[in-house]
């Protein structure tokens, strides 16, 4: 059984945690994911950067165009990813755009993913029906999800048919916006929330973008099975050490 499916059978809300690989140092892609599993953490998806990020704010822009600067390629994250399974048992995640997939060919791509253990991927510039149609069972062949983004505006013909050849879990993008922490949430969010909720999806739904703390976490969480926070993370990590990680996850779900 896929990691993935593993950790939603676990009666809990869960949290997955958002970085770019690289930063902020070249070298702290694996002591991240070490700290983040000892703190609880039940996910992590790991940025793979990219020159022009278009639905990331300028937070996670910053730390992928930093990343870069630090020398981070797709070789060298699969080179730091190498015998992750031997520490890493939660579910390891990639998430990033198609292009740099692309240009190191799609099935040598999915080869080394299986190979170091990545359970699966969030890929927000590829279609759903393209997945679908073209890429879907090379996917499958090397046990890869790949999870689908809906945003408040995504029609509900969309969504049902992401949930129809989705795996794992679909990621509810929280607004129309890009990547941000905010400090609340507001009643659009949540009838968002609630609405989808109410639809009584197969796949299990998890909301990212906007989540920084504690009570947007709980908010999140009280609809859907999970949240995931990116910014505010990397924030933290440019403003304290790794070592200090736990202070952060356990300030979440305090």
């Amino acid at each position: 059984m896929n990691r993935i499916d593993q950790k939603f059978k676990e009666d809990k809300k869960l949290l997955s945690i958002y970085f770019s690989a690289g930063h902020p140092n070249l070298e702290d892609t694996v002591p991240i994911l070490k700290q983040l599993q000892a703190s609880g953490v039940d996910m992590v998806e790991i940025g793979l950067p990219f020159s022009d990020p278009l639905a990331d704010g300028p937070t996670i822009q910053e730390s992928s165009t930093k990343a870069l600067q630090n020398g981070m390629t797709t070789e060298k994250l699969f080179d730091q990813l190498k015998g992750i399974r031997e520490e890493i048992e939660i579910p390891l995640i990639l998430m990033g755009y198609f292009n740099p997939m692309m240009q190191f060919g799609i099935e040598k791509f999915c080869q080394h993913c299986e190979a170091v253990g990545i359970d699966g991927l969030i890929i927000p510039d590829l279609p759903v029906d393209v997945y679908h149609e073209e890429y879907k069972s090379l996917f499958d062949k090397h046990g890869l999800y790949n999870m689908f983004l809906i945003t408040p505006q995504t029609p509900e013909a969309r969504i049902r048919y992401i949930d129809e050849v989705s795996n794992g879990f679909i990621y509810m993008v929280s607004s129309a916006s890009v990547t941000g922490a905010q400090n609340t949430f507001g009643n659009t969010q949540t009838d968002y929330f609630q609405r989808i909720q109410q639809m009584g999806l197969n796949t299990p739904t998890i909301v990212g973008f906007g989540i920084s703390n504690a009570e947007t976490y709980l908010a999140a969480t009280k609809y859907t099975k999970g949240a995931i926070i990116g910014s505010a993370f990397i924030k933290f990590l440019e403003e304290q050490q790794v070592a200090q990680i736990p202070e952060f996850i356990q300030s979440i779900r305090k």
